[in-house]
């Protein structure tokens, strides 16, 4: 039984090898991800003030429009009707900058959020191979003992008659 033993063994070992590397590729596979997310939020964030220098060249662009409108008509600036609608578009102006930050944080927070997901799944999927390895060694513990017991019995094929003979007892013919 020698042989059949060291083959269980080998063939566990292997397989224990294979399990490691597995879940080694699978938390790399998620810590990957990870770092995706994180960069796509990084970028979010950039986005982000990118936005809002364009949102405010658009204002200011408006905003001049609007001041040459009130010239234009001869509506005094920084009073009355001027003045009320210059700060309306101030105001607006600014909600609409911060409605733009909230959501490139809203954004930005949920792609971390996922990254954190995707390193817990590495984690997990870590753990899973250990578990499948730590299976496989008592599968060839069980399997090895097995082997040895079933070995050790007192039982040996007759050739001549196909029966089983306990060592010690003859042959019969």
């Amino acid at each position: 039984m020698g042989w059949q033993m060291a083959v269980v063994g080998a063939i566990g070992a292997a397989g224990i090898q294979q399990q490691g590397a597995i879940g080694k590729y699978n938390q790399a596979v998620a810590e990957r991800s990870a770092k995706v997310l994180q960069n796509q939020a990084e970028a979010i964030e950039k986005k982000k003030e990118f936005d809002i220098a364009r949102f405010d060249k658009n204002f200011r662009r408006i905003e001049g429009t609007t001041k040459v409108s009130f010239a234009k008509a001869g509506v005094v600036q920084g009073s009355g009707t001027a003045y009320r609608i210059e700060m309306a578009n101030a105001m607006e102006a600014e909600l609409q900058k911060q409605l733009i930050a909230y959501n490139a944080k809203v954004q930005a927070d949920k792609k971390l959020e996922e990254a954190k997901f995707a390193i817990i799944k590495g984690n997990i999927a870590s753990q899973n191979a250990r578990i499948a390895q730590i299976n496989t060694l008592t599968s060839i513990g069980t399997t090895l003992l097995t082997m040895n017991s079933g070995g050790s019995t007192n039982l040996k094929s007759d050739t001549f008659t196909g029966g089983l003979q306990s060592y010690g007892g003859g042959y019969s013919f």
